[in-house]
């Protein structure tokens, strides 16, 4: 879906142009933590997604002129391969290595995407990443009509990252 059309009108920003730099800011993080990996956005529309099978959910918060979430959702299995390519090791489990890593991704993917959206990102704070697995798990955040949802390729396997964002 979208951001809400009221958040995007204050923000004074074009949601293409937020989709593009959301795009660019993961494919950089994913280029630079990950090894080089290669990660292509695939430019389709998305529905949020609440269900998760065997997966990872890494997010961090948004709160100042504007609040929301940030999460990055993933396999298991794409989440090994990337706890493995930053950290120059075999990831055998999901564990602590595994949640670190997908936190920090969360993390500095947040901390890119808040400079988009007000004067250089200070007068938006992040919270610390929190993250989520499991083999069978719910999650959401805002109203999933609200939720901007891009589709990625990685290493073979496909991602997501979801944006929410509200003002008061």
């Amino acid at each position: 879906m979208a951001f809400n059309k009221m958040v995007v009108e204050r923000l004074g920003v074009a949601e293409a142009d937020l989709v593009k730099q959301l795009a660019s800011d993961v494919g950089e993080i994913f280029g630079t933590m990950v090894g080089g990996a290669d990660v292509r956005h695939l430019p389709q529309e998305l529905e949020a997604v609440t269900h998760f099978k065997n997966s990872v959910t890494a997010m961090v918060g948004l709160a100042g002129i504007c609040n929301g979430m940030v999460c990055l959702h993933t396999s298991q299995t794409l989440a090994l391969g990337v706890t493995a390519q930053m950290l120059g090791m075999d990831a055998a489990e999901v564990g602590d290595d595994v949640r670190d890593a997908l936190g920090e991704i969360a993390n500095m993917i947040g901390g890119s995407f808040k400079h988009h959206l007000s004067r250089g990102g200070d007068d938006i704070k992040l919270s610390t990443p929190s993250v989520v697995t499991g083999t069978d798990y719910s999650f959401s955040s805002g109203h999933p009509g609200d939720t901007l949802t891009l589709l990625f390729d990685a290493m073979g396997e496909e991602f997501m990252v979801s944006v929410v964002l509200e003002m008061d």
